[in-house]
């Protein structure tokens, strides 16, 4: 059994090999390998991490986010909330914040950031690589002066590993796995793509990766029994925005289907606990550990 640099290798339609050479049969395989994440993976690991994160902005005068999608908004909300006399800084390469989202959501996120003292400038980059002593430089060829900083830009695909497997040729332009209506890798009969690994034309967000699941379990538990494809159930793309995003611990900017609102009523929904107890709940375990 050969090792390998990568997660797993793929060999055939029915073995894995994981890193660490062990073969693992298979029937039907899900591939839910989503955007590569290189920081801590262990729970002692990221609680270290996180501490590490927190006395670096506990000791920071003035910080600097790069990155105006949900990950740098709601981080920057969180900085001014608990930490209001903090300089806060957020660069972002688009025309405005949370892109992925409505103008009306988007543009009540940055009347909150902007009331809330968060220096917000939009079309410019960073170039991280020329900073020196805390002095950062846009591409509009002003400076930022922050102690620190923090990129919340969006992460790769987890699909490089694919490209040397049986799934190499199910794979597109942009790396995503090309499904079928019924989840399944095209070109192959057992092997179903879920999340955001997928081509699927829709927003990127937990919620509807738990949706591909279901339909994925649903369709693995059909063929088990011996259904025919035409049996199969079919997966519907979420073709209309429905989003939550956090602005600190009691507020938040909610994009629904035909409306957005931003204040506390969408902050009680997500902000209180960021939907840990709900996808607790869904596992399983104790909702309010």
């Amino acid at each position: 059994m050969r090792k390998s640099s990568h997660q797993l290798q793929l060999t055939s339609q029915t073995d894995v090999f994981t890193a660490q050479g062990s073969r693992i049969r298979y029937d039907y395989l899900v591939v839910a390998t989503g955007h590569t994440q290189n920081s801590a993976r262990t729970k002692t690991e990221k609680i270290s991490q996180y501490q590490i994160e927190y006395e670096k902005i506990k000791s920071a005068k003035s910080i600097l986010i790069v990155g105006g999608g949900p990950t740098g908004v709601e981080l920057a909300a969180e900085i001014v909330v608990d930490f209001p006399d903090k300089k806060v800084t957020l660069v972002h390469r688009g025309s405005r914040a949370l892109e992925f989202i409505g103008e009306s959501a988007s543009r009540k996120t940055l009347n909150w950031l902007t009331s809330n003292k968060v220096e917000v400038i939009l079309g410019q980059s960073v170039d991280l690589n020329s900073s020196s002593d805390g002095v950062y430089r846009i591409s509009g060829g002003e400076t930022i002066v922050a102690d620190c900083h923090f990129i919340c830009i969006g992460k790769s695909i987890g699909s490089s590993w694919l490209k040397e497997t049986i799934l190499k040729d199910s794979l597109d332009t942009q790396g995503r796995l090309m499904v079928d209506s019924n989840l399944r890798v095209k070109g192959h009969n057992n092997i179903f793509g879920i999340g955001d690994i997928t081509d699927i034309p829709e927003l990127k967000q937990g919620y509807l990766a738990q949706s591909h699941a279901k339909i994925a379990a649903k369709n693995i538990a059909l063929l088990t029994k011996g259904a025919k494809d035409e049996k199969l159930a079919i997966y519907k793309p979420a073709t209309k925005a429905l989003a939550i995003v956090s602005l600190g611990r009691k507020k938040a900017v909610a994009q629904f289907p035909c409306f957005s609102i931003a204040g506390r009523v969408p902050g009680m929904i997500k902000s209180g606990d960021l939907f840990v107890g709900n996808t607790r709940k869904g596992l399983g375990l104790q909702p309010n550990v």
